[in-house]
């Protein structure tokens, strides 16, 4: 771990697993189905995969779509026939997903430290618009960035470079906070520090390169800024 805080200038966070948890899919679909645990897991990994799949087979569609097929195969794998509607709805709590206690406070330290903070997400916009307003973060952060916006899935160096390019930062001065550690290592090898929030407190991937700083919080990062 090599973390520099004198060179950020611009900090990005990732949204499912860093702003909101991704686990609330759970309680969505305890009405409709036993196996909800083991669901909602291959739900979760799915989801990536296509994203990942998209990626190399130019087959980008927008993640919400993904998350439907996701969905639709996880059902599938544990023969679980539901309506369309019921599917819909269930695939709508990605539109009010838990908030992590430390979000709206931490990052209100690292924007009155006088970092610009932008959230880069593989979400497509509506998505991402509802997060921020349910997250209740729209005052706090300058903007969002998109997978949408270049038709590619993080961990593809492009969209961390697009993200660069929106900001006006140098891809060298961006500091990218984020929970999934495929994400982490996408966005070290665009460039950018990479700031892994372990929310979890479990091992890092045995497999890529380390993470240039681990925190736990988006306090801990404050601290780790000076702000």
């Amino acid at each position: 771990m090599s973390f520099d805080p004198d060179a950020v200038e611009t900090i990005t966070v990732d949204s499912y697993g860093t702003l909101v948890d991704p686990s609330a899919a759970v309680d969505a679909l305890d009405d409709h189905v036993e196996a909800t645990e083991s669901i909602s897991d291959v739900w979760r990994t799915k989801s990536i995969e296509y994203t990942m799949i998209g990626n190399f087979v130019d087959g980008y569609q927008p993640f919400y779509a993904m998350n439907r097929d996701a969905l639709r195969y996880a059902l599938a794998a544990h023969d679980v026939d539901l309506p369309e509607d019921t599917v819909e709805g269930i695939l709508s709590v990605y539109h009010e997903l838990e908030v992590f206690e430390d979000v709206r406070d931490g990052i209100g330290r690292l924007v009155d430290g006088g970092y610009p903070v932008y959230v880069l997400s593989n979400g497509n916009p509506e998505m991402l618009e509802s997060m921020i307003d349910h997250a209740d973060i729209g005052d706090l952060i300058s903007g969002y960035i998109s997978a949408h916006e270049v038709g590619t899935f993080k961990p593809d160096r492009e969209l961390y470079r697009h993200a660069a390019a929106r900001t006006g930062t140098p891809i060298a001065s961006i500091a990218h906070v984020a929970g999934p550690s495929f994400d982490i290592q996408g966005s070290k090898h665009a460039g950018m520090q990479g700031v892994w929030l372990d929310r979890s407190g479990g091992p890092w991937d045995t497999y890529g390169a380390e993470p240039d700083l681990r925190v736990g919080s988006f306090y801990e990062f404050a601290d780790a800024l000076g702000v």
